[in-house]
């Protein structure tokens, strides 16, 4: 009677054990086969598509683009370095820096050493010129009396030529240091050689005025009713550009306003630590709002067309310094894509270079209006 007992128990224990383990083996099995869905990161699904609309890639023909960092800077064949053959000191300065200046006007004067040095030759000139003059008339009476030998008075005559040829350099060399043989004064009127505006000034009030060599130039005068455009252009881009090309140009100060003009002058020397090259584009500036040192942003449009992408300028948004869109992949998804703006072509659409990743193509399916999109997204996040 005690065996039954115990041989029931021993039965019992290895139902129960064989249960535990079948519903664990259970539970592992269900556990495996349940999956956890996870986007990836720049990819959405969206719960009802239809409530935002849809844009598609288009392709045009047009021309390349590119945009170049710049400055204004004045026009180098209307621009004259004011210097003083003359050395001294400044006694009187007239023009300084910013100055608009009309050719003839006296900027400054200078008194001058070298221009008293030269008034004295000059005075020494005109005696010597005077006194061979009277020499040769006296000369000339005696020959004619039969009082003086021929080769006498060609010889006062070869004095008297050569006191005129002596007064005449005196005279030349006051004038070319800027004074006047008229007057007795050593002040030197230095005078605008051109009309324009003073750019430059490297001269102040009672300064000294070195000699040539080893001065500046005391002013610089620009006519700035045309300037330049210089844009660093770099060496991976210069097959852009071409001589001829259409420029646009926009300026910080001048938010609302496009300057148009064309690429005048492409450098034929790089810049060794920019391997950048000079692109110079000339715009009139009658009304002097163009000054130079202004910064520029230049838009150069190559003539040669190409066929090239395009989308509506709402389908673009602007974050972190980048471009994105946002292309459809399936019916509820959508993937953000980092592109590049060049420039608006017409009709509200945007020019861009193919995406970086993944590429775009013609016809492809994008969310016209990016910021909304991106604004419904971030709340379904919440």
């Amino acid at each position: 009677m005690t065996r039954r007992p115990l041989f029931r128990c021993v039965v019992l224990l290895l139902a129960v054990g064989l249960a535990g383990s079948s519903s664990c083996s259970n539970d592992t099995k269900a556990a495996a086969t349940k999956a956890e869905v996870t986007l990836e990161t720049g990819v959405y699904d969206v719960e009802s598509p239809e409530l935002f609309k849809l844009a598609k890639v288009e392709s045009r023909n047009l021309p390349d683009v590119l945009r170049a960092n710049g400055s204004i800077t004045p026009d180098v064949n209307r621009t004259i370095r004011v210097t003083s053959l003359g050395s001294g000191r400044v006694v009187d300065l007239r023009a300084r820096l910013g100055d608009r200046v009309s050719k003839g006007q006296v900027l400054l004067r200078i008194s001058s050493p070298d221009l008293a040095a030269a008034m004295a030759d000059y005075q020494k000139a005109r005696a010597d010129e005077v006194l061979s003059q009277n020499a040769l008339e006296r000369a000339q009476l005696l020959y004619a009396h039969g009082a003086l030998a021929q080769k006498d008075l060609q010889v006062a005559q070869d004095t008297e030529d050569k006191a005129k040829i002596d007064l005449h350099t005196a005279e030349q060399r006051i004038r070319i240091l800027g004074g006047d043989p008229g007057q007795t004064g050593p002040l030197i009127e230095l005078h605008a050689p051109v009309s324009g505006t003073i750019v430059e000034q490297n001269i102040s009030g009672f300064e000294g005025v070195k000699s040539l060599d080893n001065t500046p130039n005391l002013f610089t005068i620009a006519d700035l009713s045309t300037v330049w455009v210089l844009c660093d252009v770099y060496e991976n881009d210069l097959g852009i550009v071409g001589l001829g090309d259409a420029a646009e140009i926009r300026l910080n100060a001048y938010p609302d306003k496009v300057f148009r003009g064309v690429v005048q002058d492409i450098s034929r020397v790089l810049d060794p630590t920019t391997r950048s090259a000079k692109v110079r584009v000339v715009l009139p500036n009658p009304d002097g709002s163009l000054r130079p040192g202004m910064f520029t942003i230049a838009t150069f449009r190559s003539r040669h067309m190409r066929p090239r992408l395009v989308v509506p300028t709402t389908a673009i948004m602007r974050l972190q310094d980048r471009d994105w869109i946002f292309l459809k992949e399936g019916d509820r998804r959508f993937r953000r894509v980092e592109v590049h703006a060049v420039g608006e072509v017409s009709d509200g659409m945007v020019q861009i270079e193919d995406g970086l990743k993944p590429g775009l193509k013609n016809g492809d399916q994008i969310i016209s209006t990016a910021l909304d999109f991106s604004t419904a997204m971030a709340g379904q996040g919440k």
